[in-house]
């Protein structure tokens, strides 16, 4: 009929100017977490069985009514301090092939250790592992201002005054991580001291209470060093500010730096000699090469130079 519109031929051809609504799931993993009151109003309904782990026992419930907020907060706070993941340009290629790369070393390793390791092996594995964990940001703040210097000298003259207005970012998330490092093994000992200087004063009670209240200070600024460690290395504290490329050149420095550690401080991987020499050079020179490709992509596609600087 004149002036009747046809039917819809199949489904709408263009994605939905209105997407659904993340899932509680992708919330967690991605976007800000939910409150605590949309958490509870979650465990409502069909899913009131989420409740009877925490009508058993009373420290589940406190963890999520105290422990969840202050959670929520720290994590916001370290996407606050390092809002980026580590790269200024969002490239999916480079990051599926850093990707790629960290599993590949992850089965070589363990198929090293499976083959020729023994639980002493083993054992080493965890302690290095946990030593990694421990240095890295310690090996980045002092390498940083070294690979920082470096990358003046070689930059010309007219992008340095950019290059450092971009160091302020950096400094301040310097300042903001090691300060709560500092901070927390310090609340953590205020706390003991408290409950004990004022158990003899005030009722028990109180004392708890105030001993308490620094605690969950002490595991508020602990769990911010927990959200914020991976960022702060992956971002090299901000330092994409300074130079798009800086966070590329300084893995490939790190890395070198912790296979020296390791070799001195537990020697050779498992394995005849040919092993020990891929297992000991393989994984320095594989994260070296993917920076080096990541430093061409970014020339090829976004046009930033090692010895230049890209606004914008």
């Amino acid at each position: 009929m004149p002036g009747q519109r046809p039917p819809h031929p199949g489904p709408y051809p263009y994605p939905h100017p209105y997407p659904g609504r993340p899932s509680l799931w992708q919330r967690f993993r991605d976007d800000e977490w939910p409150t605590l009151r949309e958490l509870l109003g979650y465990m409502s309904g069909g899913r009131a069985l989420l409740w009877v782990p925490f009508l058993c026992c009373v420290w589940p419930a406190v963890a999520v009514l105290v422990g969840y907020p202050i959670a929520r907060l720290a994590r916001r706070k370290a996407r606050q301090v390092f809002p980026n993941d580590g790269r200024r340009f969002g490239d999916p290629d480079i990051a599926r092939v850093q990707k790629a790369r960290a599993w590949a070393a992850a089965v070589a390793s363990l198929l090293i250790l499976a083959l020729y390791g023994t639980a002493e092996d083993w054992d080493q594995a965890q302690e290095q592992y946990l030593m990694r964990l421990a240095l890295t940001p310690w090996l980045l703040l002092l390498s940083t201002p070294v690979v920082v210097l470096v990358l003046f000298r070689l930059s010309p003259p007219e992008a340095r005054p950019v290059m450092r207005a971009g160091l302020r970012p950096a400094v301040r998330s310097v300042l903001w991580y090691f300060g709560v490092l500092t901070a927390t093994p310090l609340l953590v000992w205020a706390s003991v001291l408290a409950g004990d200087a004022v158990r003899g004063a005030v009722p028990g009670l109180v004392a708890s209470l105030i001993g308490f209240a620094v605690l969950m200070a002490a595991v508020g600024t602990g769990l911010f060093l927990v959200f914020a460690s991976g960022r702060a290395v992956r971002s090299a504290f901000n330092t994409t500010e300074v130079h798009p490329a800086l966070p590329a050149l300084l893995t490939g420095v790190l890395v070198w730096e912790m296979s020296a550690i390791n070799l001195s401080a537990g020697g050779l991987p498992p394995g005849p000699p040919l092993v020990q020499v891929c297992a000991l050079l393989g994984g320095p020179a594989s994260v070296t090469a993917v920076a080096w490709w990541e430093t061409r992509q970014l020339r090829l596609r976004h046009g930033v130079r090692v010895r230049g600087r890209v606004v914008g």
